[in-house]
């Protein structure tokens, strides 16, 4: 090639190679990191419980949301009788009795269906405002 044929500058055939080592040298580095990160998560995976991955999965929480949405319901629906209320206020009664006594809205629930199941007087239930929390202070 010549210096003045085109525009372009003279391509020095040592500086190509280099270009082309260094490129290899590159690859082969970032093929060594790729590889060393799947070992790394490898490792990681392995070493985390059953419980962490199982709570990383939205099959899980589906799974979990699923199971106690018939006790949440069944509460509801005794809330409803006993207050003779819509859903939505029982639910409502249901989450504020929650958030008082400091616990999860889940146990509340089945507390009240646990309580309705074993009481021998045919279903009755003491209020939400004053069973619950001394029931789950317990």
């Amino acid at each position: 090639m010549t210096s003045g044929s085109g525009g372009s500058p003279p391509v020095d055939a040592g500086r190509a190679k280099a270009a082309r080592q260094m490129s290899r040298a590159l690859r082969l580095a970032s093929a060594e990191a790729r590889a060393r990160a799947r070992a790394t998560r490898g490792q990681v995976l392995q070493g985390r419980s059953r419980r962490d991955v199982l709570h990383d999965s939205a099959y899980a929480r589906l799974m979990a949301r699923q199971e106690t949405m018939s006790v949440i319901e069944q509460a509801k629906g005794i809330l409803m009788a006993q207050q003779q209320c819509g859903p939505e206020k029982a639910f409502d009664l249901l989450r504020q009795a929650s958030q008082r006594t400091n616990v999860k809205l889940r146990v509340l629930a089945a507390k009240i269906v646990e309580q309705v199941a074993s009481s021998d007087e045919g279903g009755t239930v003491t209020p939400i405002s004053r069973g619950a929390a001394r029931r789950l202070r317990s």
